[in-house]
């Protein structure tokens, strides 16, 4: 199992950190990453003050100069506000410097500012996606590209540059608990990649069903059908360090969020719940942590990667630390123990 890190490049709002220091430090982060062992790092996408992250190609390129083993994604790419020419030049681009280690998570985003921002109708949500994913795989397989839609200028076969490193650029489908975005990664043989923050993870058992079963009734082999699991944790050396640690940036940010959707604002129980033994949430130590990943993955019928959002107001060095313990611990704990169940 591929085991990395998803980031939001959270910027820091009350700790007076340079924005300029808090991407040095990211990037540090994502040399660490690479250099225990970690097999991924996802950078989102977002159009808020407290994220980095809007021009997330650019963060992944700077990482690839100072990485070598570490594969280079984005967590998701807002596929709905932005040009499938453009986003496969960037990580066309992104897959040469990096010599073959890039890849990309596409999907339509929690949040909806990239809409008025790019001049794009809300009312078009799933119409944009669907059409730009259609652009975006017909790119990546030709060279010479025709193409017609409602939302983007034609192409009459024109030559999209630059090409990847790789013979195929790895594009996996982000999805929340849509039932027609699992059907919709299983019909065009994608990798699924499930974003998991709340309730119990072992509920979306049926919704990865439904995708493994429109991929194979579409022609797809099973071993394309690649299911990878994102969801909020944190490691650190015992349980109540990492609870203690991770609680107080998570219900903020949890507490905000849901001041603008009309949530219910975070409690400790409520938080506790989710960090049981079903719940959504692995914020434990390495052994823990470690045991939660393999149920998952039992629960789900098997996942080929999991990732961790960490972003929740915790330092450098905490993030360094837990970093750390997910390669050193979590990484071979996990993988000992997936060989054997599988």
């Amino acid at each position: 199992m591929e085991i990395g890190i998803d980031s939001f490049a959270a910027a820091p709002t009350k700790s007076g950190i340079p924005h300029t220091q808090a991407m040095a430090e990211l990037l540090e982060r994502m040399e660490w990453a690479d250099q225990v062992g970690l097999d991924v790092f996802g950078l989102g996408e977002h159009y808020r003050r407290e994220f980095l992250d809007s021009a997330s190609s650019m963060i992944l390129a700077a990482a690839a100069s100072r990485t070598k083993n570490i594969i280079l994604t984005s967590a998701v790419t807002v596929l709905s506000a932005a040009d499938p020419v453009r986003v496969f030049q960037n990580f066309a681009t992104l897959d040469l410097i990096s010599n073959g280690r890039a890849e990309m998570v596409v999907g339509r985003g929690s949040f909806i500012e990239s809409f008025p921002l790019f001049g794009f109708n809300l009312n078009d949500y799933d119409e944009l996606f669907s059409e730009k994913l259609n652009l975006l795989l017909k790119i990546r397989d030709q060279e010479f590209v025709t193409w017609s839609g409602k939302f983007r200028p034609a192409l009459h076969h024109q030559p999209i540059y630059p090409r990847p490193a790789q013979q195929v650029l790895p594009i996996w489908l982000g999805v929340g608990g849509t039932p027609a975005s699992f059907v919709r990664a299983g019909q065009l043989g994608l990798p699924l990649m499930v974003a998991v923050i709340g309730g119990e993870t072992h509920r979306f058992r049926p919704l990865i069903d439904l995708y493994r079963q429109a991929g194979v009734k579409a022609g797809h082999s099973p071993d394309r059908l690649k299911v990878g699991l994102h969801s909020l944790g944190f490691v650190a050396e015992t349980k109540a360090a990492a609870v203690d640690a991770y609680y107080p940036g998570y219900a903020e940010m949890f507490t905000k969020i849901g001041e603008e959707r009309g949530f219910a604002p975070v409690t400790r129980s409520r938080f506790d719940a989710q960090n049981g033994p079903l719940g959504a949430l692995l914020v434990a130590d390495p052994q823990e942590v470690a045991e939660k990943i393999l149920r998952h993955s039992e629960a789900l019928g098997g996942i080929a990667r999991f990732t961790f959002q960490m972003d929740a107001g915790l330092s450098h060095g905490q993030l360094m630390k837990a970093i750390e313990l997910i390669g050193a611990n979590v990484v071979p704990l996990v993988n000992q123990n997936y060989q054997s169940q599988s």
